[in-house]
């Protein structure tokens, strides 16, 4: 790329809202997205994570509300005109022309120099590792290759921004570990604003500076992958990024000492806690309890949920359980060692819950 490639520039986004005819799609969006930073759109199919995307690259019907790039408003400039770079979900290539005329395409149709085209192609594909396929056809690539020539072809242009819708999507496990690795070295050697857009919790949290959980075209909570993790502000948050146990019920003081009373009976101590009494729900993820044989020596002080195995998955490095306690069913993960005690279905065993692990959701 060239040395005057443009200094990172943040996005803003002041009270968006979007709707497709009557169907609101989007609702009352706030964001600030840093410069340089690698910020994630996350949420389930039809949460309106992409929508936005298209809203900042200028696709779609025209918004209320407003869209700044670099503190300039680009909410009714057209696509053409906001200099952002956009990788698709199908790479959109020219199946007809070559890597390097697939390189070049964005700045033959700016009227940049040949030159200049040709060194900067050739340094975009430099970046990318491709330089020896520049004669090639998209048919005669791979996934990866082909995912890293529609990157190639972004970033030439010296985008101010980067967009890239599920660009992953396509690919098999292994390589979108690869190419995920690729895309957050690549833009980190470039230093670009890049928002990434995806409902894999595993390519947020492996990417991502930040990440804005949305649902139903609402941001329910922005912050970085282990805070989000760690610290849900609601149900939904907690559930879609990881595995986590929710337990409906209440918070009540018993003997001055703070309880939450589950609706099926479950009871878990709180003590030290200052939470305010009402309906709630209790949070624990699978790994903050430790499974053991019923009537085995506590290891150390918590609650104590008695069950039965009534699922097992091996994972590899670790076996999650499903115990039924009472009426519910609790998911707990076991490091797995070869040679390990491994628990049977329907076997009776006890749950050793960290209590300093439960965090009690307002409904």
């Amino acid at each position: 790329m060239t040395d005057t490639r443009p200094q990172a520039v943040g996005v803003t986004i002041k009270d968006l809202s979007l709707s497709f005819d009557t169907t609101e799609v989007l609702r009352g969006i706030n964001l600030t997205i840093e410069p340089g930073e690698f910020f994630t759109f996350l949420g389930p199919s039809g949460s309106g994570k992409s929508t936005l995307l298209r809203a900042i690259a200028g696709f779609g019907p025209s918004p209320k509300g407003a869209i700044l790039i670099g503190g300039d408003d680009v909410t009714h400039v057209p696509p053409w005109r906001r200099n952002v770079g956009m990788v698709f979900q199908s790479y959109a290539l020219w199946p007809h022309m070559t890597v390097r005329k697939n390189v070049a395409f964005g700045l033959e149709e700016r009227k940049v120099g040949a030159r200049e085209i040709n060194d900067r192609v050739d340094a975009a594909l430099d970046l990318v590792d491709l330089r020896e396929f520049a004669d090639r056809r998209p048919s005669q690539l791979s996934g990866g290759q082909q995912q890293r020539v529609a990157l190639a072809r972004t970033i030439v242009i010296e985008p101010r921004v980067l967009l890239l819708d599920e660009p992953l999507s396509n690919l098999d496990a292994n390589l979108r570990v690869q190419m995920r690795r690729e895309i957050l070295e690549l833009q980190r050697k470039l230093g670009l604003t890049t928002i990434f857009v995806t409902h894999d919790q595993e390519e947020a949290n492996t990417t991502s500076d930040r990440i804005a959980v949305l649902n139903d075209g609402i941001i329910q909570q922005v912050g970085a992958p282990m805070e989000l993790y760690d610290n849900p502000c609601n149900r939904f948050v907690a559930d879609f990024l990881g595995t986590a146990n929710l337990i409906d019920g209440r918070m009540e003081m018993e003997a001055a000492t703070p309880v939450f009373q589950a609706d099926d009976g479950i009871k878990i101590l709180l003590a030290g806690r200052e939470i305010a009494g009402g309906p709630g729900t209790a949070m624990f993820r699978p790994q903050d309890l430790e499974i053991v044989k019923a009537g085995a020596p506590r290891a150390a002080a918590g609650a104590v949920l008695l069950g039965s195995v009534c699922h097992r998955e091996f994972l590899g490095g670790l076996i999650r359980y499903a115990v039924r306690v009472g009426t519910r069913e609790i998911l707990v993960e076991d490091s797995h060692h070869a040679g390990g005690q491994v628990f049977q279905i329907g076997e009776d065993v006890a749950l050793h819950l960290d209590v300093d692990q439960v965090q009690v959701l307002g409904r």
